[in-house]
């Protein structure tokens, strides 16, 4: 009895090699790949892609709202100093200026944010435009400033 499965490829230069046909099971949840089952969230794709075929005037809308088209919001992104590595900055100020100096910070034109991260020894003026509130105790505690630049 020969498997059906098994068909023989004579493209080899002279020599006979059996190879496989085809799969005698369906590739589940492979993708593109899959066959015919939409996997996790396709389903309610495809189904609101069928919904804007047959016509429902909000499925558009609902599409698109599920899809993430929303303005962005305007999240800052501040660079972070942590207050244990302002004791490499030198001089009795901690500015954007010196913290650059020192390699804290990469840029002086993206905003500063000081955390509590860590203890500092002396007392420095801090200048930032961000602190954390732990941040701003430990650098009072050691007998520094704090003030918010704009």
């Amino acid at each position: 009895m020969i498997d059906e499965s098994l068909r023989i490829d004579s493209s080899a230069q002279g020599e006979q090699a059996v190879v496989q046909a085809r799969r005698s099971w369906p590739r589940i949840g492979r993708r593109q790949n899959s066959g015919s089952r939409p996997q996790g969230s396709e389903v309610a794709l495809r189904r609101q892609a069928q919904a804007v075929v047959r016509g429902r005037p909000d499925a558009l809308a609902a599409a698109v709202a599920q899809a993430g088209l929303r303005s962005p919001r305007k999240r800052v992104k501040y660079q972070v100093v942590k207050v244990g590595q302002l004791e490499r900055v030198e001089g009795d100020e901690a500015t954007p200026e010196t913290m650059k100096a020192a390699g804290l910070i990469k840029s002086l034109r993206r905003p500063v944010k000081v955390l509590g991260d860590g203890d500092i020894a002396r007392a420095l003026k801090v200048t930032a435009n961000a602190f954390s509130r732990t941040a701003r105790e430990k650098i009072e505690k050691a007998g520094g400033a704090v003030s918010e630049a704009e």
